[in-house]
């Protein structure tokens, strides 16, 4: 009973070296990831642009937007943000259509009478009328 006690036991050691080990591969190749330019992120969730790194004092030092810098502890940034495909697929040239009026959002189906020949006496009816049908 005892031999499988220290079984159980070097198995939960070498588990745990294992994933600090495994922690430590993965700290080191976001570190070596890191150069001016690069977009991050930091632990406690701020976005910037690395400006410049200090390797003797272990800071570096954040653009948050133009003009705005900061200096955080190196291992503060967690991650390395990559630009999202789905932004890099659309033309820059095409710009969503944006309608002049809300009456173009609403379909006939959802129940709007959205015509544009109502009258305001109308449409204040209508309103009254839909919110006694809620209540």
């Amino acid at each position: 009973m005892s031999i499988l006690l220290f079984v159980m036991l070097g198995v939960f050691i070498f588990m745990m070296f294992r994933r600090n080990k495994k922690t430590q591969q993965q700290q080191a190749e976001l570190q070596s990831k890191f150069a001016p330019g690069v977009e991050v992120m930091t632990s406690f969730g701020l976005f910037g642009r690395i400006v410049d790194i200090d390797e003797a004092e272990n800071k570096v030092t954040l653009e948050l937007s133009p003009g705005n810098l900061a200096t955080v502890h190196r291992q503060a940034v967690t991650k390395v943000v990559e630009p999202v495909a789905e932004a890099a697929a659309q033309p820059a040239d095409a710009s969503p259509v944006v309608p002049d009026d809300a009456s173009s959002l609403t379909t006939p189906e959802s129940g709007s009478t959205a015509t544009g020949a109502e009258t305001p006496e109308e449409t204040l009816k209508r309103l009254n009328d839909e919110g006694k049908k809620d209540s």
